[in-house]
Parts: structure tokens; C-alpha cells; sequence
């Protein structure tokens, strides 16, 4: 045996050997209950009373005695167990998906197109588990994600960081949103050049899709007459309904409202992508239900990839 105040500590197969002796009193229960060999339980006492270097049972031709020790060590054992037991249950349900949290970051506008479908259909196959939504402007969402703040980002990175992997789920490009009376409106497709001359809304400087736009405009080589610089891109399609000006914003935005009343041209020379992407901090894994989260995401939004899109 092991001297007084060596360091020790039992295995979880010797604890359970041992507890399921002092509960049950003899080798073949415990054995039983084990579902191991009558010797294995009778080893794994043995190595128990070796490494602690005291007796726990007194060992007769009949029968097996608890020592004062066991019956000091019965109550911790006791409590070891049931923590690893209800850590083990714990950890069953999380990978069951039968418990757990997913949080994730979304701008505004996405989250109003993109995420219902997703909601519901998430709730409908695991209702246990709770999704937190951490709505943020476009340009804070993938420092949500650096932050650990949250799990996953969906949006559109203005620039790659170094520190996150990006999955695309969406493609979208940029498009003219004009009403039927509008100068432009007959043509199938404008160039970016075309909007020389015509009053047009669009977002602020620096925010969401601008920079697409002032450098599309800058290649076509025409400098954009904007009449109203909005925040939000709600605003953009109701100004322009009213007949303030042209919108330019993404295709999807614009379909998604359900307006009948204006026509959606896409813009040409160049033809300027908006996508739509998954962001996750590389290097950090994941949890189940996360992982099923970005599952059904892709899943609900697979089929209607062409008409989605955002800022």
C-alpha cells in the first residue's frame, strides 16, 4: 500500500467498484451490477486500497465488513459519483440537442428577410433549444463573433478578417428599385453609368452597402447625383415610391417588401455581388446545437438562394 499523504486518486471504475460493494455487501452484486467479472470488481478494491494505503473492507470467507475508513469515504464517493453521472446526463442531452443555446448576430434588415423561416422551422424540430438574436448594424457583426459574444454571424463582411472563416449561403447583386413612371424604367437592365443625371437614394456613407456603390459607380466612371441618404433601406423604398428618386440597394431587399408598385432593374458594368455569409471565429468549435442551427439555416435558405440578399 501507498505510504500516508502520497498523491493517489481513484479511478471512476474503482470508485463505482467500491460503492457498489459497500451499498450491496458482497463482490458477485457488485459484479452484477457492473456487468464486469466477480475478480475484476475484487481488483479494483484492492488497487483502491493500495493507492490510498488503508483497508476499506474487512474480508471474510463469507462476507465483506465496510471499515471506518469505507464509511468515510462512502459519502464523498457518493456525491463523485452523482456528479459524474449528472455531468454525463448533461453532456447526453447537449449532444441529443435536447438542451442548449445558440446565439447569433444579424443586422436588422437580414434578420427581417432571412431569419422567420429559419425561426420557425428550428422551433419546430427542437424546441428545447433556445436561440438568443443579437440584432447589430452591418458593420459589427463580425467583431460580435471575434468578441465571442456570440456563436455565429450572418451578414456581409465589408473586408476578410483574418481571425474568422466565412461561408457563403446567399448571392445577391446590386439593383436599381424605380417606379414605372421613372425615365429608366423601360430598359431591361441599366448600367451604372445610365444613372448619370437621375436623382437616386441611397445609404449613408460608410454604412452597409455604400461602399459597393461608390466604388461600382467610380469604375462605370460616373459620379452619382444622390437627392436623400437614408439609414435603413425601408426608408429608401418608400421615398422612392413616393417619387423621390431611384433606390439603389440589393435585388432581394426590394422583392422581399412585396411592393407591386415598383420595378427592380439590375445594374450592369460592373455587375456588383452581395453576399450573403456565414461567419464563425476559426479555431472554435461549435456547439451541437449550433452546428444543427447553420444545418436547417442552409437548408431552409438552399431553395430560395436566387431571390435572397441584404444589407
Amino acid at each position: 500500500m501507498n505510504t500516508p499523504g502520497s498523491s493517489y486518486t481513484p479511478t471512476l471504475r474503482q470508485l463505482r467498484a467500491f460503492h457498489a460493494v459497500y451499498q450491496l455487501g458482497k463482490l458477485s452484486a457488485a459484479a452484477e451490477q457492473m456487468s464486469v467479472t466477480q475478480s475484476a470488481v475484487s481488483v479494483l478494491v484492492r488497487q483502491m486500497e493500495e493507492g490510498l494505503g488503508v483497508r476499506l473492507f474487512d474480508r471474510t470467507t463469507r462476507s465483506l465488513q465496510p471499515t471506518e475508513a469505507a464509511r468515510e469515504a462512502v459519502g464523498v464517493t457518493a456525491r463523485i459519483l452523482r456528479d459524474v453521472d449528472s455531468l454525463g446526463a448533461g453532456l447526453r442531452e447537449l449532444t441529443e440537442l435536447r438542451r442548449g443555446r445558440v446565439s447569433l448576430a444579424v443586422t436588422p434588415t437580414l434578420g427581417a428577410i432571412l431569419m422567420p423561416a429559419v425561426m420557425r422551422r428550428f422551433a419546430q424540430l427542437h424546441p428545447e433549444i433556445h436561440v438568443q438574436i443579437d440584432d447589430c448594424a452591418p458593420d459589427q457583426f463580425v467583431s460580435r463573433v471575434l468578441g465571442e459574444h456570440v456563436d455565429l454571424g450572418v451578414g456581409t463582411p465589408e473586408r476578410a478578417a483574418a481571425d474568422v472563416d466565412s461561408l457563403t449561403l446567399l448571392r445577391d447583386h446590386l439593383a436599381l428599385v424605380c417606379r414605372p413612371d421613372h425615365p429608366l424604367a423601360s430598359r431591361r437592365s441599366v448600367r451604372w453609368a445610365d444613372l448619370a443625371g437621375h436623382p437616386v437614394i441611397t445609404v449613408r456613407p460608410g454604412y452597409g452597402i455604400r461602399p459597393l456603390i461608390d466604388g461600382a459607380a467610380a469604375q462605370a466612371g460616373v459620379t452619382l447625383e444622390v437627392a436623400n441618404e437614408v439609414s435603413f433601406l425601408s426608408t429608401a423604398l418608400w421615398m422612392t415610391a413616393c417619387g423621390l428618386g431611384a433606390s439603389v440597394m440589393p435585388s432581394a431587399y426590394a422583392r422581399d417588401t412585396g411592393d407591386k408598385s415598383l420595378l427592380i432593374k439590375p445594374l450592369a458594368a460592373p455587375r456588383v455581388s452581395r453576399d450573403i455569409a456565414l461567419v464563425t471565429r476559426r479555431g472554435r468549435s461549435l456547439s451541437p446545437a449550433a452546428e444543427r442551427f447553420i444545418a436547417v439555416m442552409r437548408s431552409v435558405l438552399a431553395p430560395a438562394a436566387p431571390r435572397r440578399g441584404g444589407q
